[in-house]
């Protein structure tokens, strides 16, 4: 998938499996035009496999809106002019936090044994 790829979303969870699942190895198997985007968690991504990634054009450019030391964003990342630095804020508008906390009253509510998904919430991960 990594020789194919024009943009590797990553999107996993940070364990001790997945830290530094991409890495210096992952990004040399990535195409010179393909992008990476990590939206996950900071660690999921070597930040220096990445930055000399980055630096060296073997990858075209990255996105991210998390970093393996938050908050500290490392200075060579800042200098780099084909990577693309955002805060982790996607859902930080009043309608989606409305609703997420919406949604974890309803969860709540479930789980106490009451209103239509009574004993199940509605968003149970692991029955």
């Amino acid at each position: 998938m990594l020789r194919e790829a024009d943009f590797l979303v990553i999107t996993l969870p940070l364990t001790a499996q997945t830290r530094h699942a991409i890495g210096a190895t992952e990004l040399a198997a990535m195409k010179r035009d393909a992008f990476l985007i990590n939206i996950a968690r900071g660690g999921v991504v070597d930040d220096a496999a990445l930055i000399a990634a980055l630096k060296d054009k073997r990858i075209a450019g990255a996105g991210l809106d998390v970093f393996e030391h938050e908050p500290n964003v490392p200075e060579k990342m800042l200098a780099l002019d084909n990577i693309v630095l955002t805060p982790h804020i996607a859902s930080a508008s009043l309608a989606t936090r409305r609703a997420m906390a919406s949604r974890a009253v309803d969860n709540l509510i479930a789980a106490l044994g009451y209103g239509p998904d009574a004993g199940r919430p509605p968003d149970v991960v692991k029955p």
